[in-house]
């Protein structure tokens, strides 16, 4: 019998999704696979390169329908990178997909020099992301990338929240002609509510409007942004929600525009609080001036927990009830302050 799924949501959450008539979607990494392939039909210069990581990755239809279009190097992440690197400098749109605690901490220095640098238009995936791994633990769980890549010179980072997110940003890779790199978890993801808003690289998605606090989220943790902003709507209390899937850039004008707006401002992600879409949203709202409080909702500086993806997210406060009481904290105490 196969392992149940993954899934970023509690019983309560899911609950919740419902409610609010909220559709289930497919995991982003499954997603991520078809468009690819999709593409590479068209065009003979975009090529998978694995790191034994096709089935991980659901590049196994990818390389039996497309064999001459994915190259497999072994478990080798440094190798990984560096391949790419060379198809990317020789004309080919590379996409170097390996699990992101490995890829992003073994070929950091290949990704920083034969990537980066060099600016070629190579795309490095990293796939079962943040603690997709749950129980394996902290080996296989990766809450460092954003703060490692967040400093590289010319990288786009995107994290998708969901498969509509996902799909564009592939489609944005492909054609993109400097470094990027794509964040995948494993689960499976309520589809959110874009209306007619487009996909745009570095700027971020309005899902709710409202000026009370502003609920900031990337990749998995967005849609507990949104069960959030619900529950706090039940008191009273108007929630702007912004799926901020590009990191690097980051929408400044949004998160200046919310800092403005609203009386108080929390971040959600599934990485650690240090260097990641937190400390990106903190360095944009110190400049202001006057800003309101922030609150930094992640994977604070401990042994990270064990168990289902779901269990830690709950026990990190990536969760509506976590978001929406850290809401409610901020706007106590910025109550208590008048």
């Amino acid at each position: 019998m196969s392992a149940p799924a993954p899934s970023v949501y509690s019983p309560e959450a899911v609950a919740h999704a419902e409610r609010l008539g909220l559709t289930m979607g497919r995991a982003n990494l499954e997603v991520f696979a078809e468009t690819l392939e999709e593409l590479a039909k068209d065009d003979p210069s975009i090529f998978a390169v694995t790191s034994d990581s096709r089935g991980s990755g659901k590049l196994k239809p990818f390389g039996d329908r497309l064999p001459n279009q994915i190259v497999e190097v072994g478990i080798a992440e440094q190798n990984l990178v560096g391949i790419a690197a060379g198809m990317a400098a020789a004309g080919q749109r590379s996409f170097a997909v390996s699990p992101a605690c490995f890829l992003t901490a073994r070929s950091l220095e290949q990704i920083k020099n034969d990537i980066c640098y060099s600016d070629v238009p190579a795309t490095v995936v990293g796939i079962s992301a943040g603690v997709s791994y749950g129980a394996l633990g902290s080996t296989h769980h990766s809450l460092h990338d954003y703060a490692a890549l967040r400093a590289i010179h010319n990288l786009t980072i995107i994290a998708p929240a969901d498969n509509h997110e996902a799909a564009a940003a592939v489609r944005f890779a492909a054609g993109h002609d400097n470094p990027v790199y794509l964040r995948f978890g494993k689960a499976k993801l309520y589809n959110l509510p874009h209306g007619d808003q487009p996909f745009q690289p570095g700027r971020a998605t309005l899902l709710r409007q409202g000026d009370d606090v502003a609920l900031v989220g990337i990749g998995e943790a967005v849609i507990h942004c949104l069960l959030a902003a619900q529950t706090l709507a039940a008191t009273g209390v108007e929630a702007r929600v912004l799926s901020m899937h590009t990191l690097r850039p980051l929408d400044r004008q949004a998160v200046e525009d919310a800092a403005r707006d609203c009386r108080a401002v929390v971040t959600a992600e599934e990485h650690s609080v240090h260097g990641g879409l937190g400390g990106a949203v903190a360095e944009v709202m110190v400049e202001l001036g006057g800003a309101p409080p922030l609150k930094i909702i992640g994977v604070p500086d401990e042994d990270t927990v064990t168990g289902s993806q779901a269990d830690i997210f709950r026990h990190y406060g990536i969760s509506a009830e976590g978001i929406s009481s850290a809401a409610q904290s901020l706007l106590a105490r910025q109550e208590a302050l008048r």
